[in-house]
């Protein structure tokens, strides 16, 4: 049921939120920049802010660093695996740019072991900046052929009574987006448990991938529905409220700020920073996200969490596998990476591609 309620409320929160950009006569990018990505991002929200007001901000952070990869390897890397996703000159330009600049601020102001609150309101400001440029973008775009064959002839369609309908579509599939989450998380829970599964590990799977689970279903319908922009903003715009919105609310609610362990700083923050900077000579290339990308996308998310696993076990074979991950298994994706890139710019400029 929590499996149902989740793809339900993605499907309506795709159709609510395209027919509004059409309606609107804003892009479904600056859409799913912003509603589609805030309001999927409202369980980070909510886990963050209220750990904070608990006395554990801890958890905010941690929240705000996994919820990151995911996005970006899996949410991201599982949506070009379905189809390859087009990539519009603006997120290649600032809103990937500004994921990236986020992520070193955020990591800057989390090096002396501490981000205060001072600082997390600074963050919520930049939220509150980002959103009003955005908005302002998707102004200025209104008049140019922005919108895809299938709202563009909507557009003058929408009356202020269908307009509205739409916008109770869009809320209720943000609110089966989240009671979904939580019936699943609470079920797998359980049946994880029953075959001897520790608690440690249904956190850093389960429980992290539950808090993402409306962006996974969000863009994975959306790229069925060949809403690639949607599928691409809710990732980025994701990204960028999680770090500015979700840490920067965490931080100013918090009597004394979101401290920030020695691991965060050594492991999980880098690596959250390599996959934002990793991101954008993805998108970069060709513009397009294609299906091997994604694919390569996925496969560093499952070994990311595999060595979360190992860690969180204390396995003894924890060396073992980053060794093979460092000295075999990087080196040949990397050394893919560099080959299909070529092959496509190859390929790219031969006469039959261009014909």
């Amino acid at each position: 049921m929590g499996i149902a309620i989740v793809v339900v409320g993605a499907d309506l929160l795709v159709r609510g939120a395209v027919v509004l950009a059409s309606a609107l006569r804003i892009s479904p990018l600056v859409i799913g920049l912003t509603v589609v990505a805030f309001g999927t991002s409202a369980p980070e929200m909510a886990v963050s802010v209220v750990s904070s007001i608990r006395g554990e901000p801890e958890i905010a952070l941690g929240n705000v660093v996994g919820s990151n990869i995911f996005n970006v390897l899996f949410v991201l890397g599982a949506s070009a695996l379905i189809v390859p996703l087009g990539v519009s000159r603006q997120l290649i330009r600032f809103d990937v740019p500004l994921m990236i600049v986020a992520s070193l601020v955020s990591y800057a102001l989390a090096i002396n072991g501490v981000i205060s609150r001072v600082e997390g309101a600074a963050l919520f400001g930049g939220l509150v900046v980002y959103t009003g440029v955005l908005a302002w973008l998707g102004r200025r775009d209104a008049n140019q052929a922005i919108l895809n064959a299938d709202t563009a002839n909507l557009t003058t369609a929408h009356s202020g009574r269908t307009l509205i309908a739409h916008g109770f579509i869009l809320l209720a599939g943000l609110a089966l987006l989240v009671l979904g989450p939580s019936w699943l998380v609470e079920a797998s829970s359980a049946i994880a448990r029953t075959f001897g599964i520790s608690d440690l590990v249904i956190g850093v799977t389960i429980v992290a991938v539950g808090t993402s689970l409306p962006e996974v279903a969000t863009s994975l319908v959306a790229a069925f529905k060949g809403e690639r922009d949607l599928a691409v903003g809710n990732v980025v715009g994701s990204n960028v409220f999680n770090l500015l919105g979700v840490l920067g609310a965490s931080s100013a609610v918090s009597k004394n700020g979101i401290a920030v362990v020695e691991e965060a700083l050594r492991f999980d923050i880098p690596v959250m920073i390599l996959v934002a900077l990793a991101c954008w000579p993805i998108i970069r290339t060709g513009r397009t996200v294609v299906r091997w990308e994604g694919g390569m996308m996925v496969l560093a998310y499952v070994l990311y969490t595999g060595y979360l696993v190992l860690t969180v076990e204390e396995s003894s074979q924890l060396d073992e596998y980053r060794e093979i991950v460092l000295f075999v298994v990087a080196p040949l994706a990397l050394a893919t990476f560099v080959a299909l890139t070529w092959w496509d710019k190859v390929r790219a400029v031969t006469p039959s591609h261009q014909a």
